[in-house]
């Protein structure tokens, strides 16, 4: 028994089935439960996830239509070909998570609200000691004298699950101009090598739709979904990948496991 199938074993709720909750499309598809491990894993494996303000119920949504990229499809624009040609910048794999979740959190500059509350990070942090969710993150040096640890600068990264074949991606935040565009673009990169051929991006808006991500319909995703969760996966443990540079992504071998 895998250890999803453990965990799905002892989720106490039965959510309802997307297509006949909501046949409005509003997106909306549950309210209540929580957050435990089986309850999320349980709700993503039925393509819903959740998504409300810190003083309110846990709603979970299932959008229609969903946003989603192949991997394969995603092209980088020639400015950000650029950036990755001369970013003296280092990429990683599960490094700093909690810092990576802690900046997504921060009010952006358009907006006071955010929905990675406290109850959120929490949830996501035990994601990630169980091996589901994991981070990319982008780092300046800070000291161009020295190369320890404490010499790098986190200025941008991305977090989100992966479960069996599938990555879901959940928020991706930038200090620097291009940061978490070159961590999109090393995502694209690992999940290519990973042999993962979707990543759900929940909702579409301009600057995915510009990075190659289309929009399917619901029950579509679903079954493709359905598939894909029951496969197995390359594990994304930290300590099986090294730091990459932003000038690896512009050739053919980016992300390798060690040993290979």
């Amino acid at each position: 028994m895998t250890l999803l199938s453990q965990i799905l074993a002892s989720n106490h709720y039965d959510f309802p089935d997307p297509m006949a909750a909501d046949p409005q499309h509003t997106g909306l598809i549950a309210m209540g439960a929580d957050l435990a491990p089986a309850t999320l894993l349980s709700a993503y494996c039925q393509g819903m996830f959740p998504w409300f303000n810190d003083d309110e119920p846990i709603a979970w949504w299932c959008p229609e239509p969903r946003c989603v990229i192949a991997p394969s499809d995603y092209q980088p624009s020639k400015s950000l070909r650029k950036t990755a040609k001369k970013a003296a910048w280092k990429i990683t794999l599960n490094q700093a998570f909690d810092e990576v979740i802690q900046n997504c959190s921060l009010p952006r500059s358009y907006s006071e609200d955010t929905w990675i509350h406290e109850e959120m990070i929490e949830a996501y942090l035990t994601l990630h000691q169980l091996d589901f969710a994991h981070s990319i993150e982008v780092w300046q040096a800070a000291d161009t004298d020295t190369d320890t640890d404490d010499s790098w600068q986190l200025i941008g990264g991305l977090y989100g699950l992966k479960i069996g074949s599938i990555y879901f991606g959940e928020s991706m935040f930038h200090t620097v101009t291009d940061a978490s565009k070159i961590a999109f673009w090393a995502l694209m990169r690992l999940c290519d090598y990973s042999k993962i051929p979707l990543v759900d991006c929940q909702l579409p808006n301009p600057h995915l739709l510009s990075l190659g991500a289309q929009t399917l319909e619901r029950q579509q995703f679903l079954k493709l979904l359905s598939k894909l969760t029951g496969e197995q996966g390359v594990s994304w443990q930290a300590h099986n990948f090294e730091a990459i540079t932003c000038q690896s992504l512009l050739t053919d071998v980016t992300w390798q496991s060690k040993g290979c």
